[in-house]
């Protein structure tokens, strides 16, 4: 049978045999992360380590090495992310502790409020290292949105107001700040109560509402006290309204896109409706 170890390439396998000498593979958890990558649960010792791989135009291992080299440390330092071990870029691989806990997306503890002040609290930290101004930052998005209309399925009627609506916002200077990009309960592990973050592959700088945007979508609609303890533990509600419905829209208009492309017509109809909430 062929090992998780065997789909390295040489150059990771002889990088791995030399950072971990005689590692051996306990759990191959690919399948839970994106088309590309490999993630693999290997022992070295008393000592568990997460790797990393991913095929070359997968661009998130580069952002989680950039994350882990620049702005990782407030969560690392306090144990609450996961450390760098060794990694090389060239050859798109990373290594890094082990993080013990359970998958907070499937742990009965998620429906604990406290897991969402938490969740607030660690993201308040991450976004305070660092703000940037960006003029280009809304004009891009809406060139993008306006891009991705011509490919979504929708009605033209609905696809006319889209584009009137994006057309008439405006494009204020945009604050940016180091985001994770995809906060969410399958980015966390609990711990005993305690929750840590995982996969910075989405790491960026971008509006702090950003990672907001999959708990509102999600978590939020489930329980409105699960929203009240994440804006306590965050200190605030960084969703301004007109800057949150822009962002809501260019999203449902990504979304509509791709599931035009790859056939997923639940997904299109999900799309479709949520964009005629929000352009009437």
């Amino acid at each position: 049978m062929i090992s998780a170890l065997d789909t390295l390439t040489p150059a990771q396998r002889d990088l791995l045999d030399r950072w971990l000498p005689g590692a051996e593979l306990v759990l191959d958890r690919s399948e839970l992360h994106r088309a590309g990558t490999t993630a693999l649960v290997l022992s070295a010792g008393k000592d568990r380590f997460l790797v990393k791989t991913a095929a070359e135009g997968v661009r998130h291992i580069d952002r989680e090495l950039a994350a882990f080299r620049s702005w990782l440390a407030p969560w690392t330092e306090a144990g609450r992310a996961p450390s760098l071990v060794e990694a090389d870029r060239e050859a798109r691989i990373i290594v890094m502790t082990h993080l013990d806990g359970e998958p907070a997306s499937t742990s009965a503890a998620i429906h604990d409020p406290e897991i969402y002040r938490q969740a607030g609290e660690l993201l308040a930290v991450f976004h305070d290292q660092a703000s940037v101004e960006d003029e280009d930052y809304e004009p891009e998005l809406n060139e993008r949105a306006l891009a991705w209309l011509d490919g979504t399925g929708l009605d033209d009627d609905l696809v006319e107001r889209l584009r009137t609506e994006i057309t008439s916002w405006p494009t204020p200077t945009t604050v940016l700040v180091p985001t994770h990009g995809d906060w969410q309960p399958t980015s966390w592990v609990l711990d005993n109560g305690t929750l840590r973050v995982i996969d910075s592959g989405r790491f960026a700088f971008r509006p702090a509402l950003y990672d907001l945007s999959r708990l509102s979508a999600q978590d939020f609609v489930r329980n409105d006290t699960f929203e009240k303890a994440f804006c306590e533990g965050y200190g605030s509600d960084p969703r301004e309204p007109e800057a949150w419905h822009r962002l809501q829209v260019r999203d449902a208009i990504s979304v509509a896109a791709w599931a035009h492309r790859t056939g997923h017509a639940e997904v299109a109809a999900l799309s479709r409706d949520t964009l005629t909430a929000l352009v009437p």
